[in-house]
Protein backbone atom coordinates (compact mmCIF):
# COMPACT_ATOMS: atom_id res chain seq x y z
CA UNK A 1 0.00 0.00 0.00
CA UNK A 2 1.23 3.28 -0.81
CA UNK A 3 2.34 5.30 1.84
CA UNK A 4 3.71 9.19 2.41
CA UNK A 5 6.82 9.44 3.63
CA UNK A 6 8.97 12.60 4.58
CA UNK A 7 12.56 12.11 4.04
CA UNK A 8 14.31 14.67 6.88
CA UNK A 9 17.43 15.32 5.59
CA UNK A 10 16.74 15.14 1.98
CA UNK A 11 19.78 16.07 -0.51
CA UNK A 12 19.51 16.86 -3.98
CA UNK A 13 22.96 15.39 -4.46
CA UNK A 14 22.34 12.32 -6.37
CA UNK A 15 25.08 10.11 -4.24
CA UNK A 16 23.33 10.58 -1.07
CA UNK A 17 21.29 8.32 -0.01
CA UNK A 18 18.93 10.44 1.22
CA UNK A 19 18.16 11.35 -2.25
CA UNK A 20 18.49 7.42 -3.49
CA UNK A 21 15.67 7.12 -0.95
CA UNK A 22 13.55 9.83 -2.36
CA UNK A 23 13.54 8.73 -5.71
CA UNK A 24 13.12 4.83 -5.07
CA UNK A 25 10.26 5.60 -2.62
CA UNK A 26 8.76 7.29 -5.82
CA UNK A 27 9.30 4.25 -7.82
CA UNK A 28 7.97 1.47 -5.17
CA UNK A 29 4.89 3.43 -5.60
CA UNK A 30 5.08 5.78 -2.26
CA UNK A 31 4.85 9.60 -2.23
CA UNK A 32 7.99 11.05 -1.25
CA UNK A 33 7.83 14.20 1.04
CA UNK A 34 11.34 15.44 1.05
CA UNK A 35 12.32 18.07 4.27
CA UNK A 36 15.22 20.50 4.35
CA UNK A 37 15.19 24.18 5.18
CA UNK A 38 18.46 24.60 2.35
CA UNK A 39 16.82 23.59 -0.91
CA UNK A 40 13.90 23.91 -3.15
CA UNK A 41 13.60 20.84 -4.63
CA UNK A 42 14.95 17.17 -4.17
CA UNK A 43 15.01 14.66 -7.28
CA UNK A 44 12.20 16.74 -8.47
CA UNK A 45 9.45 16.93 -5.57
CA UNK A 46 9.38 20.17 -3.80
CA UNK A 47 11.18 20.51 0.02
CA UNK A 48 9.40 21.61 2.61
CA UNK A 49 11.45 23.19 5.43
CA UNK A 50 10.30 21.54 8.13
CA UNK A 51 8.18 18.92 9.84
CA UNK A 52 6.17 21.25 11.21
CA UNK A 53 5.28 22.43 7.35
CA UNK A 54 3.59 19.28 6.55
CA UNK A 55 -0.12 19.40 6.47
CA UNK A 56 -1.14 15.62 5.53
CA UNK A 57 -0.70 12.63 7.07
CA UNK A 58 2.21 10.90 7.35
CA UNK A 59 2.74 7.41 7.55
CA UNK A 60 6.33 6.57 8.08
CA UNK A 61 9.29 9.66 8.58
CA UNK A 62 12.87 8.45 7.53
CA UNK A 63 15.30 10.30 9.35
CA UNK A 64 18.67 11.24 7.13
CA UNK A 65 20.35 13.39 9.50
CA UNK A 66 23.00 12.70 12.44
CA UNK A 67 22.11 12.28 16.31
CA UNK A 68 23.15 15.75 16.95
CA UNK A 69 20.55 17.69 14.65
CA UNK A 70 17.64 15.30 14.87
CA UNK A 71 16.95 16.65 18.32
CA UNK A 72 15.69 20.11 17.30
CA UNK A 73 13.37 18.20 15.20
CA UNK A 74 11.67 16.05 17.92
CA UNK A 75 8.63 18.35 19.14
CA UNK A 76 7.79 18.41 15.63
CA UNK A 77 8.43 14.91 15.06
CA UNK A 78 6.05 13.69 17.90
CA UNK A 79 3.40 16.04 16.64
CA UNK A 80 3.70 15.31 13.21
CA UNK A 81 2.22 11.49 14.71
CA UNK A 82 3.98 9.56 12.10
CA UNK A 83 3.04 5.34 12.10
CA UNK A 84 6.57 5.29 12.27
CA UNK A 85 9.89 6.14 11.82
CA UNK A 86 13.37 5.02 10.40
CA UNK A 87 16.09 5.41 11.63
CA UNK A 88 19.41 4.81 8.99
CA UNK A 89 22.40 3.56 9.47
CA UNK A 90 24.28 6.58 11.76
CA UNK A 91 20.94 8.37 12.36
CA UNK A 92 20.63 5.96 15.53
CA UNK A 93 19.29 7.83 18.73
CA UNK A 94 18.29 5.77 21.67
CA UNK A 95 17.14 8.86 23.44
CA UNK A 96 15.00 10.13 20.47
CA UNK A 97 13.93 6.35 19.74
CA UNK A 98 12.76 6.09 23.36
CA UNK A 99 10.36 9.37 23.55
CA UNK A 100 9.08 8.41 20.06
CA UNK A 101 8.07 4.74 21.46
CA UNK A 102 6.37 6.32 24.85
CA UNK A 103 4.17 8.58 22.47
CA UNK A 104 3.29 5.48 20.69
CA UNK A 105 5.18 6.00 17.28
CA UNK A 106 7.01 2.70 15.78
CA UNK A 107 10.60 3.10 15.36
CA UNK A 108 12.52 0.69 13.37
CA UNK A 109 16.57 0.75 13.00
CA UNK A 110 17.08 -0.20 9.38
CA UNK A 111 17.72 1.06 5.91
CA UNK A 112 15.13 2.39 3.74
CA UNK A 113 16.59 1.22 0.24
CA UNK A 114 17.17 -2.05 1.64
CA UNK A 115 13.48 -2.47 2.89
CA UNK A 116 12.27 -1.23 -0.25
CA UNK A 117 14.29 -3.73 -1.89
CA UNK A 118 13.66 -6.74 0.03
CA UNK A 119 10.01 -5.65 0.21
CA UNK A 120 9.85 -5.08 3.77
CA UNK A 121 9.22 -1.53 3.45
Amino acid sequence: MAENVAVLGASPKAERYSYQATVMLTNYGHRALPVNPYHAEVAGKPCVRSLSDITEPVDTVTLYLNPAQLAEHEAALIALAPKRVIFNPGTESPELESRLVAAGIQVEEACTLVLLRTGQF
